[in-house]
């Protein structure tokens, strides 16, 4: 039985469980709200966004606004007659004009465990900053950033090791686990979302290409979560100076896999011991696990090291801080 006729807002894959498990559930997918194509590839081709291609597979209209501060979507959106909109990685910020459209307000899915990381890039920082646990929060949208009264949370530990890629794939599914079972005890018993603990809050800004200039003073843990942090998306990246080597000198290698060690060596210096790549950092040293030359598919240290010697180079940032 139909329960709430919804309009769902969201782009990337990380939305897409979350809009698979409302189309198999008793609501009302009447529209769906995701960003205009962009130019993607060598031939800038205009490219949908996941949601789109999802949406379009199951006979849902699709709306791609540039805005949605202008009349024209508020018109569009109230003539769809929401219950809710369910909110999940749309990529813009909502005025107040369209959170009040929806009989019941907006859900949002947050891949944080609020009121921690609110903002733009929670699942990287998570690990960037080294957090053990990390979550999902099903949360009633308001006007302010992520501030919203929670329903749920639901939490996992982030593993050794994890990528930023390899968590956002997990909680992706859990997300869309979370969300069905929130919207089930809101109908079910009622639940009513407890606002946050808003002094105890913290913030995961924007990302940019520089912040994966990798500084290696800081301590190996800290290298290593901004490797694993920044993995796909910014990436990872450090400089070489090899002069022995001259395809590699000045070039920029992209780190892709990393872990703490314990080998005394000067900060950016690398040493190469029995197909292993280690660099010093400001306490210990960094091993490389997997990485990447100009031109050429990431590939293990062991690999990498076959075509290329590193013993005795060093490494440094771009743009020192």
């Amino acid at each position: 039985m139909t329960r709430d006729r919804i309009v769902f807002m969201g782009t990337p894959d990380f939305a897409v469980p979350c809009l698979e498990a409302l189309l198999d559930g008793p609501d009302e997918v009447v529209a769906v709200v995701t960003n205009p194509d962009k130019p993607a590839g060598r031939g800038k081709a205009p490219r949908m966004p996941p949601v789109k291609v999802a949406a379009l597979a199951a006979g849902i209209e699709v709306h791609q606004p540039r805005s949605v501060r202008k009349p024209e979507f508020l018109e569009w959106f109230g003539a769809q007659r929401p219950d809710r909109a369910i909110v999940v990685a749309y990529g813009k910020i909502l005025p107040q004009a369209v959170l009040d459209v929806p009989t019941h307000g907006c859900i949002n899915v947050h891949a944080s465990v609020l009121p921690r990381l609110r903002g733009a890039a929670p699942i990287n920082w998570s690990i960037v900053r080294g957090h053990a646990v990390t979550g999902v929060s099903i949360m009633q949208m308001d006007a302010g950033l992520d501030t919203g009264p929670v329903y749920a949370i639901e939490s996992v530990t982030i593993e050794i090791g994890e990528t930023a890629g390899e968590l956002h794939d997990r909680l992706s599914i859990l997300g869309a686990g979370a969300l069905r079972r929130a919207l089930d005890a809101i109908h079910g018993d009622g639940l009513q979302p407890a606002q946050q603990d808003h002094p105890a809050h913290t913030y995961a800004p924007m990302m940019a290409k520089s912040d994966g200039d990798v500084d290696w003073s800081g301590p190996a843990a800290s290298i290593v979560g901004r490797i694993h942090g920044f993995n796909p998306w910014p990436g990872a990246w450090t400089t070489v100076h090899c002069p022995a080597v001259p395809k590699l000198d000045g070039a920029r290698l992209k780190l892709h896999r990393a872990q703490p060690a314990t080998r005394a060596l000067e900060v950016g210096v690398c040493a190469v011991e029995n197909g292993r790549l280690f660099v010093g950092a400001g306490d210990g040293s960094v091993e490389i696990i997997e990485l990447q030359a100009p031109g050429k598919r990431a590939m293990s240290t062991a690999e990498f090291l076959r075509g290329f010697s590193l013993e005795g180079a060093s490494l440094h940032q771009a743009r020192p801080q």
